[in-house]
C-alpha cells in the first residue's frame, strides 16, 4: 500500500504559499544597513581597443569606489572547467574587467561602487572611454571563413578545437555501401534564458575576521564559492560563506560564477563594507551565458528497407568572445548523445568550437542533448521522406530493441532501461495519429494547412557527481533534511520530505529541507543536468534508513526489545502488531549520542540516467499570415520512477513551452557589428500562456536499473523533445502543400509566409 505523502504521491507544493504571499526572500530582498550600490560599465561595441580615464567620475557625489582592469589585477580570470580528455586546448583569458580590448557588446570594463544607485550611475556617465573599434566576427560561418576578422593569432580562423566524437572509418565504410543517404543542414538558433529573477549579489565583508558572506541566486552556493576563491580570489574558501535563498528560475545559466560576484567580493573587502549589485534585464541580455547556437550538417546512410546504416555529423558550435564554464563541454559532450534511441553503431561527428564577438554560451536547459535530438529528429523525418516511409515505421525500424538492454551506444553510453517502441504507439494512439488525414482535409476546407510530427529523444543526466545528505531528528520530533542541491523552482522542498515520508510516514510540514548555505551545508554539488533526484533523491533516501537504523536502536532500548521488531510510521516508533510505540519528540530526548539523531551518507550516479519518450505535436498554420498555432500536443515519457506526478508534470510542461519558444519565436540576433539587436523585450519575443496548447502528458514509466530509486531525471526533458517535433509537424505542413523541403528554427510568421510565398512563385 502506497505510503501517504510517500514516493508517487500527487503531493501539493509545500513551498508555495509563502511566494504566492509575496513573503519570498529573493537576493534584491537582503538589504544589508549601509550598503553601498554597484553598476557595471559595459561596452557598447563587439570588438575593440580602449583607453579608459576615471579621474572625474571619481570625483562625483557619493563614489565609493571605480575599479577597472589595473585595479583589480590580482584576479585571476574566470575559469572553464571542461577540457578535451585526449587533446587539451588552451583557454583564452577571461578577465574579470577587459583590459585594453573588448570582445563583445556587454563585455565588463569598470565595476562603480556609489553609496546610492544614481550617485553610480552618475558616476558611470562621467567615465571617460576613448574607443577603437575593430572588426568584428559574427556568427560561427562567418568566423571560420579565410580573411574573416580574426579575435586572437593564436587560434586560427577563430577555432578553438577541431576533433571528432565517434569512429569515422567505421562511418565512411557505412555510406559507401549505402543504397540512399538523407541530409539535412540546420541552424539552432542563439537563445537568451530569461529567468524571472535577474541575477544578483550581496557581499558583505568582516574585516575582524577578515570574512565575506555573499549572497547570490545561484544554482550551487558551494561551486560558486569554490570557483570564487580557489580559482579567482586565491583565498581560503574558509574566508567565504555563500548564501541562496529564493532562486527565480535557473535552467543552467545560474550554475556559473560571473564577474560581478567576484567583483562585489573583491570591492567589499577592499571598502571594508558591504555591496549590493543586481542586474536589470540589459545587463541579462549582455552579461549573462547564452545558449544553444550551432550550425549543423548531418548524412544518414540507409539500407532500401529503412534500415539506418551510418550517421555523419558535421558540428560548429558558437562558444562566444570567451570561454564560459563549461561551454566546449556542451557540444562536444551533446555529440556523444547523437545516436538517440537508434540501433547504430556507425557514427562520427567533427566537432568545432568556434570564437565570435557575441557573449559567451554556456549550458541552457539541456546542455547538448536537445541540440542533438534536434538535428537527429529532424534528419530522420528526412530520410522517411527519402525512402518514402512514414516517420513511425522508420523509427520503428530502428530503434533498439528492448531485448537488447543493457545497450552500449557508438560513443560508449549505455542504456541501462526502456521500451521506446511502446511510448511511441501510446503517443500516436493518445493523439489519434490515424485520423490525422481527416482532421488535415477539414482544416484545408478552412483555409488552414495542418502538420504533424514527431520526435523521440534520450538523454543523459545525473552525471553532476557525489552529493551528501545530512537527515537529523529534531527536539520537536520534526526532521530536517539538510542537502547540497539548490532548488531554482523544482520544488525539492516538496519532494525530499515524499522521500522522507516513504520511510517515516511524516506529513510534509514535519519535514524541513535546508539548501543553498555553505556554513550550514558543508558540502554540495548544486543542481544541474537534472541530477538533483537522481542523486540528491537517492542520498536522501539512503541517509533517512540510517536514521531510521539509529532511533530504532534507541527504541529498542526504551521499549525493551529488539530494533528487528520494530517498525517507523507517523513520527513514532511502535512494536510492530501492538500498541507499544514512542514518539520522536519523546526519543529524541532520551538520546544521550546526538549522533545517535543523525543519518549521512552519500550517492553518486555512475553512469548516469537515460529517461526518453515521444512528444507529438499538431499544428495549424495559416498560409495568408504564416502563423502557425500548436492545436494538440501528447507526450509520453519514460521517467523510470515518478516520485511525484504534479511535480514531474509542471517541469514538463515548463520545458515543452521553452522548446516551443525556441521552435517559434525566440532568437538572439546580432548584427555585422556584433550589435544585440534583439536585447530587449521589444525585440526578443517569448512564449506566453497563449503560445501554449493544452498538453497531454503520461508516462509510461520503465524503473531505472543503476539508481536505487529507480528515478530517471526529467527537468530538461521537455526542452529536448519539443523542438523536433514543433518543427517536424511544421516541414510536414510545408512539404506537403507546397513542397518546402526545409525552415529553419524560429519558425516566425514572416519566415513561414515567405516560405511559401517562395514555393508558389516558383
Amino acid at each position: 500500500m502506497a505510503v501517504k505523502f510517500g514516493v508517487g504521491q500527487s503531493v501539493t507544493r509545500k513551498e508555495d504559499d509563502p511566494l504566492i504571499r509575496g513573503k519570498g526572500r529573493y537576493t534584491d530582498d537582503h538589504a544589508p544597513a549601509g550598503s553601498l550600490h554597484a553598476l557595471v560599465l559595459r561596452s557598447p561595441h563587439a570588438h575593440a581597443t580602449f583607453t579608459i580615464n576615471t579621474s572625474l567620475a571619481k570625483s562625483k557625489p557619493g563614489v565609493a569606489a571605480i575599479l577597472t582592469a589595473a585595479d583589480v589585477a590580482e584576479l585571476c580570470g574566470l575559469p572553464c572547467l571542461f577540457q578535451l580528455p585526449a587533446n587539451p586546448f588552451k583557454s583564452p583569458p577571461y578577465p574579470i574587467l577587459a583590459k585594453d580590448k573588448v570582445f563583445h557588446v556587454g563585455d565588463a570594463v569598470a565595476f562603480v561602487v556609489a553609496d546610492t544607485l544614481d550617485h553610480a550611475r552618475d558616476a558611470i556617465e562621467a567615465i571617460d572611454v576613448k574607443w577603437s573599434p575593430l572588426p568584428a566576427a559574427i556568427g560561427v560561418a562567418n568566423a571560420v571563413k579565410p580573411g574573416a576578422p580574426l579575435m586572437r593569432p593564436e587560434y586560427p580562423n577563430n577555432v578553438l578545437f577541431d576533433e571528432s566524437v565517434g569512429n569515422r572509418a567505421k562511418a565512411e565504410a557505412a555510406f559507401k555501401g549505402a543504397h540512399a543517404v538523407a541530409e539535412i543542414s540546420i541552424v539552432n538558433p542563439r537563445v537568451v534564458t530569461n529567468f524571472m529573477e535577474p541575477r544578483g549579489a550581496v557581499a558583505e565583508y568582516d574585516a575582524k575576521a577578515d570574512h565575506l558572506t555573499m549572497t547570490i541566486g545561484s544554482q550551487g552556493s558551494h561551486r560558486i564559492r569554490d570557483i570564487l576563491c580557489q580559482n579567482i580570489l586565491k583565498i581560503p574558501a574558509d574566508k567565504m560563506r555563500v548564501i541562496a535563498k529564493d532562486v527565480g528560475g535557473g535552467f543552467g545559466t545560474r550554475l556559473f560564477p560571473y564577474r560581478e560576484y567576484a567583483l562585489a567580493a573583491f570591492a567589499a573587502r577592499k571598502l571594508k563594507k558591504n555591496v549590493k549589485w543586481i542586474a536589470d534585464r540589459s545587463d541579462h541580455f549582455v552579461g549573462d551565458a547564452q545558449g544553444r547556437d550551432n550550425i549543423t550538417t548531418a548524412r544518414m546512410a540507409l539500407a532500401a528497407d529503412g534500415k539506418f546504416l551510418g550517421l555523419d555529423v558535421d558540428l560548429m558550435s558558437d562558444m562566444g568572445a570567451y570561454l564560459s564554464t563549461f561551454a566546449p563541454y556542451i557540444a562536444y559532450g551533446g555529440a556523444d548523445m547523437l545516436p538517440g534511441l537508434y540501433d547504430l553503431q556507425a557514427f562520427h561527428c567533427r566537432v568545432r568550437c568556434v570564437f565570435t564577438n557575441t557573449v559567451p554560451v554556456d549550458a541552457y536547459r539541456g546542455a547538448g542533448r536537445p541540440e542533438a535530438a534536434y538535428v537527429l529528429e529532424r534528419l530522420v523525418d528526412v530520410a522517411a521522406r527519402k525512402l518514402g516511409m512514414t516517420p513511425e515505421a522508420i523509427r520503428k525500424k530502428n530503434f533498439i530493441p528492448s531485448k537488447s538492454l543493457p545497450y552500449k551506444t557508438a560513443t560508449g553510453k549505455v542504456y541501462d532501461s526502456g521500451d521506446f517502441t511502446a511510448h511511441m504507439k501510446r503517443a500516436m494512439d493518445v493523439i489519434n495519429w490515424k485520423e490525422f488525414p481527416k482532421r488535415a482535409k477539414a482544416a484545408k476546407k478552412a483555409g488552414l494547412v495542418r502538420g504533424i510530427g514527431m520526435s523521440t529523444y534520450v538523454e543523459i543526466c545525473g552525471t553532476m557527481g557525489e552529493e551528501t545528505a545530512n537527515v537529523r531528528l529534531d527536539p520537536n520530533g520534526e526532521v530536517t533534511v539538510l542537502i547540497g542541491s539548490q532548488s531554482t523552482g523544482q520544488g525539492h522542498q516538496t519532494a525530499y520530505a515524499q522521500v522522507v515520508a516513504e520511510q517515516f510516514g511524516l506529513p510534509p510540514e514535519k519535514v524541513h529541507v535546508i539548501q543553498g548555505d555553505t556554513d550550514i551545508v558543508k558540502t554540495g554539488l548544486g543542481t544541474g543536468g537534472s541530477s538533483a533526484i537522481p542523486t540528491g533523491g537517492v542520498s536522501v533516501q539512503k541517509a533517512t534508513k540510517k536514521l531510521g537504523d539509529n532511533l530504532k536502536s534507541l527504541a529498542a532500548e526504551a521499549l525493551e526489545t529488539s530494533a528487528g521488531d520494530l517498525e517507523i510510521r507517523d513520527g513514532r516508533i511502535r512494536v510492530a502488531g501492538t500498541d507499544k510505540a514512542i514518539a520522536f519528540a519523546d526519543l529524541a530526548k532520551k538520546a544521550n549520542d546526538p549522533s545517535k539523531l543523525t543519518g549521512t551518507d552519500k550517492f553518486t550516479q555512475a553512469d548516469g540516467t537515460y529517461p526518453n519518450g515521444t512528444h507529438i505535436a499538431e499544428v495549424e498554420i495559416d498560409p495568408a499570415t504564416g502563423v502557425t498555432k500548436i492545436v494538440n500536443y501528447v507526450i509520453v515519457d519514460d521517467f523510470g520512477v515518478t516520485l511525484n506526478p504534479l511535480l514531474l508534470a509542471g517541469q514538463v510542461h515548463g520545458g515543452v513551452t521553452q522548446g516551443i519558444g525556441q521552435a517559434l519565436m525566440e532568437q538572439a540576433t546580432y548584427d555585422k557589428d556584433g550589435q544585440l539587436v534583439t536585447g530587449t523585450f521589444m525585440d526578443y519575443a517569448l512564449p506566453r500562456a497563449a503560445d501554449a496548447p493544452a498538453f497531454h502528458f503520461e508516462t509510461h514509466n520503465v524503473p531505472c536499473v543503476t539508481n536505487p530509486l529507480g528515478v530517471k531525471g526529467a527537468g530538461e526533458a521537455g526542452s529536448i523533445g519539443s523542438c523536433p517535433a514543433v518543427m517536424n509537424a511544421i516541414s510536414e505542413a510545408l512539404w506537403r502543400e507546397f513542397k518546402v523541403d526545409h525552415i529553419d528554427m524560429p519558425a516566425t510568421a514572416e519566415r513561414v509566409w515567405m516560405a511559401i510565398d517562395a514555393s508558389r512563385r516558383g
